[in-house]
């Protein structure tokens, strides 16, 4: 009788004499230390995998972290916390669009920042042995912030999130589950829904919404550790489309705040920073630039100019001329 099994992994048909998942792991020339395993739809916990039996007819995902969609530089007493984590950076950056790894951990290097986000994928069976994003930005040094990119439905980002938790430990997530592939706006009736469905699986979802005062606020209500507006389209780099929804989220708001998706250049930055915001997500404005490098550092400068502006508190806004120096006793 044939030991060889019958599975589907990552979506194709493939056959194996692999007795367990570690096994059938292994057998890809992959490390079980470093991946998370879903069967027949359910997570299976990366401590058992050695005594988890493959079975004919099992379907498997294996999925590993991929680059999608970041120290100092600030006052050493200017912090911010989410779910009880404080950093010193209020610039989170993205892994997707850069050359490759090596450009991508120089730029978030330059950054400063110390938080990335980082997409879900598939490993790739076909070659095991590729780069990894995390040979070149140590998860140890570097908070990873795995999200829901592409996803469409509550239960594609949850799931997601789910796999993403067994791969790497973490429970603080970016959540975004998007309308439509044309503006990748997000759907509000599916972000709230998935958002209460992970606080109460003990996530912590700092999510991407739109930049809507009322939403924002059942966000919180929902479980949202950190609520994420859009400044404009994801990629777009048209910058921070409605300053008025961005302050009176500020305002309303008892979790942190940070623009998510739209910046396009520095000043764009600093004109989220001067409204409030607890932090700025970008991606594609640094890794699209001519110099990523340069860019990333620009960035860490206007994230901290705009937070010292804002802390300074700016001047008042007159309708007609004041001058610096008086009028009187002129010669």
């Amino acid at each position: 009788m044939s030991d060889i099994k019958s599975i589907t992994l990552n979506g194709d048909p493939r056959q194996s004499p692999a007795a367990t998942i570690a096994d059938l792991v292994r057998e890809l020339d992959l490390v079980p230390e470093k991946v998370a395993v879903e069967r027949n739809g359910e997570i299976v916990p990366r401590s058992t995998l050695e005594d988890a039996p493959l079975a004919d007819g099992d379907n498997l995902e294996i999925v590993h972290f991929v680059g999608g969609g970041d120290h100092g530089g600030a006052a050493a007493d200017d912090t911010w916390t989410v779910a009880g984590q404080t950093f010193k950076s209020r610039l989170i950056v993205g892994t997707g669009k850069y050359k490759d790894f090596e450009q991508n951990a120089a730029a978030v290097a330059a950054s400063g920042a110390e938080i990335v986000t980082v997409a879900v994928r598939r490993v790739n069976v076909t070659d095991p042995k590729a780069p990894m994003l995390t040979d070149f930005i140590d998860p140890k040094k570097i908070t990873y912030l795995p999200n829901t990119a592409g996803c469409f439905t509550a239960e594609d980002a949850i799931r997601t999130l789910r796999l993403a938790r067994e791969a790497g430990g973490w429970d603080l997530v970016k959540l975004e589950v998007l309308g439509e592939a044309r503006t990748l706006y997000p759907n509000m009736i599916e972000t709230i829904r998935a958002c209460e469905v992970l606080a109460i699986e003990g996530f912590h979802p700092m999510v991407y919404c739109v930049d809507d005062p009322i939403a924002a606020k059942q966000l919180e209500d929902a479980g949202a550790v950190a609520i994420m507006p859009l400044g404009a389209p994801i990629g777009s780099g048209l910058g921070i489309q409605n300053q008025v929804t961005i302050r009176l989220i500020v305002e309303g708001a008892n979790v942190p705040v940070l623009v998510d998706a739209g910046v396009g250049t520095a000043s764009d930055a600093a004109v989220g920073m001067e409204l409030g915001c607890d932090g700025i997500l970008m991606n594609t404005a640094i890794a699209e630039a001519k110099d990523p490098i340069r860019m990333a550092r620009a960035m860490k400068l206007a994230v901290e100019g705009g937070r010292e502006a804002y802390l300074s508190g700016r001047m008042g806004r007159r309708k007609y001329a004041d001058p610096s120096s008086p009028l009187a006793g002129l010669i």
